[in-house]
């Protein structure tokens, strides 16, 4: 009997589609502007979520019933290829009400321990496939070289060999879990001058090469499925129509076999002409077209490229072999409905074994970086004092891409414990500030006072810190094409003029003479000079997630000390230097002390 051998599969279906069912293929809309009647109808290749974006009541149920709908499309159109949902789960599954919150990559890469990590995905991948979804945007491996980078977080850190470590173990686990792996941004986003987000990276290749594109390696060598094209330019040229990155170096050179996908509305800033960006991006080597918004009109738009020739077949055919190869490869032609699959509304979903878990990630991510007099660890039978805007606030604490894109000013949508609860817990007779502020502090009734101060949530761009417009007039004149600033988080990494409000928490209780425990809330090393000098105690707590009895467990002495920095703490502004290098460094990249017990 003969077996069918993969890319004999391949060209049998490839055979059978016309140009505009293969467009349909190379086609990904977001759920909310494409029913799965337009899938039936266009043979879309991908539906996505897009942050905050969710069916329902955002439960399990409501994502299974969802993707149902468009499963049974796609397996109802002409072409009968399975559609791939796609979403950001990009610290577990953060976008569905309930769903265990990890850490940001950046705390991982404090804690150095790559079986976090693969723990990670793996439980990331068993609540994605709760929700009967197939494909994760994650991981980052970008090496974050600027703090004002409003990526930072979603970043491992400074070190390459750590991006490639942890990117390993996450593609390999959330792939032998049943998940599609998506390695981004390909390539050099943490390298911007000045921390741009989508701004130019300047570099030779073989810095390029070294620091930043070195870390895909391992990832491709395991069988990573999809790559992730970056919004970022290097040396002029942005890397969603760059032939020499996508096709020369990627697919050829470094033999990857699945698909390459766009970012999100990522090609239309090649050219002020929608035609000429889609031809140029297509031709450059992107398969997967990532255009939420305006699916019709790429569908519409490729076709008059292929027709005018200005687009070859054989680069469609490649992409739409990449496609299917990838469907093959991750078994979506031989799974049932999502509703029938195995894991479909797990009741692990959000279990206290998967928490405990991301508890585990925080304790061991979080670095000591001042301890006078021995005050941590704390006593259970101090008067203890709990302030600041960060200390019982979970939107906070979990940060960006958490329910929503840009993260949630509160807890209201996000099931887990805060830094106040997980204290609270441990101490009973802890008391929290009545208004955050420590104005009640007492030197007669409290012995110490743990004050959780820091960022609010941003994401991407929103995220950057940016001291003046003129840098980004500076970057636009390298770039062949166009950017997309967004409204920058703050003007000035110093935290007391980012927000005064936390300082003044900490000197409010410090000058009654009341020892002050500092845990600062952030997606990076922040300037913080005022505020160390006013505590007896600094910790960088990062962004820990649902789990702040984790954060609650090593103050208290449960667990010692274990992080240490994942990239160098500034002293001082980095803007003169454009932020890469050439700053003075106040705590060096691996810093984090230890303490007694």
């Amino acid at each position: 009997m003969l077996v069918e051998t993969e890319e004999t599969l391949i060209e049998d279906r490839l055979q059978r589609l016309s140009l505009r069912e293969k467009v349909g293929q190379m086609t990904m809309a977001e759920r909310m502007s494409a029913t799965p009647a337009d899938v039936a109808k266009h043979g879309l290749g991908s539906v996505l979520s897009g942050g905050g974006s969710h069916p329902g009541n955002n439960s399990p149920a409501d994502w299974v019933n969802m993707n149902d709908e468009f499963w049974a499309a796609s397996m109802g159109s002409e072409t009968k290829i399975p559609v791939l949902f796609g979403v950001d789960a990009v610290h577990g599954h953060n976008n569905v009400f309930g769903a265990t919150i990890f850490p940001h990559n950046i705390a991982y890469g404090a804690a150095g321990d790559a079986t976090l990590v693969a723990n990670m995905a793996r439980v990331t991948a068993r609540e994605i496939l709760a929700s009967g979804l197939d494909w994760n945007f994650a991981p980052t491996l970008a090496v974050a070289q600027n703090c004002q980078w409003g990526r930072t977080y979603e970043s491992f850190g400074a070190d390459s060999e750590k991006a490639a470590t942890f990117g390993e173990a996450y593609v390999t686990k959330l792939q032998n879990e049943g998940v599609v792996a998506c390695v981004k941004h390909w390539v050099g986003d943490g390298a911007t001058t000045h921390g741009i987000d989508q701004g130019e990276t300047a570099l030779d290749w073989d810095t390029l090469e070294k620091t930043h594109v070195s870390p895909y390696y391992p990832s491709l060598e395991a069988g990573v499925l999809t790559v992730m094209v970056s919004f970022n330019s290097w040396n002029g040229d942005k890397c969603h129509g760059h032939k020499q990155l996508v096709t020369d170096v990627l697919k050829t050179k470094l033999g990857f076999e699945g698909l390459v996908v766009s970012d999100w509305d990522g090609i239309d800033y090649l050219d002020d002409d929608y035609n000429a960006a889609i031809c140029k991006s297509v031709n450059a080597g992107v398969d997967m077209f990532m255009v939420p918004e305006k699916w019709r009109d790429f569908i519409e738009g490729l076709i008059r490229e292929v027709e005018a020739g200005r687009v070859s077949m054989d680069r469609i055919d490649d992409a739409i072999r990449r496609i299917l190869r990838v469907k093959l490869r991750y078994g979506l032609f031989d799974l049932p409905r999502p509703s029938e699959r195995p894991l479909a509304l797990d009741p692990n979903f959000g279990s206290a074994a998967h928490r405990d878990l991301a508890r585990e990630a925080v304790r061991k991510s979080l670095v000591l970086l001042k301890n006078e007099q021995e005050v941590l660890p704390l006593d259970s039978s101090q008067r203890i004092l709990v302030a600041g805007k960060n200390a019982h606030n979970l939107g906070h604490q979990c940060g960006g891409w958490t329910i929503s894109w840009q993260g949630e000013k509160d807890g209201a949508k996000i099931a887990g414990t805060t830094i106040w609860e997980g204290i609270s817990s441990l101490v009973p007779s802890a008391s929290l500030s009545q208004n955050l502020s420590g104005t009640d502090a007492d030197p007669q009734q409290h012995d110490v006072a743990v004050v959780i101060i820091g960022e609010t949530p941003y994401a991407e761009g929103f995220g950057d810190i940016r001291p003046d417009d003129n840098i980004l007039v500076e970057a636009g004149s390298m770039i062949q094409g166009s950017m997309n600033p967004l409204e920058p988080y703050a003007r000035t990494l110093q935290l007391s003029q980012i927000h005064p409000e936390d300082l003044a928490c900490i000197q409010t209780i410090q000058k009654k003479g009341i020892p002050v425990v500092v845990v600062l809330i952030s997606g990076r090393p922040l300037v913080v000079n005022d505020e160390l000098a006013a505590s007896t105690a600094f910790v960088a707590g990062w962004l820990p997630g649902s789990e702040g009895l984790g954060v609650a467990e090593v103050l208290l002495g449960h667990s010692g000390f274990e992080g240490t920095l994942p990239l160098s703490w500034p002293q001082g502004d980095v803007s003169r230097s454009g932020g890469n290098t050439g700053y003075e460094v106040l705590f060096p990249m691996g810093f984090g002390l230890r303490t007694s017990s």
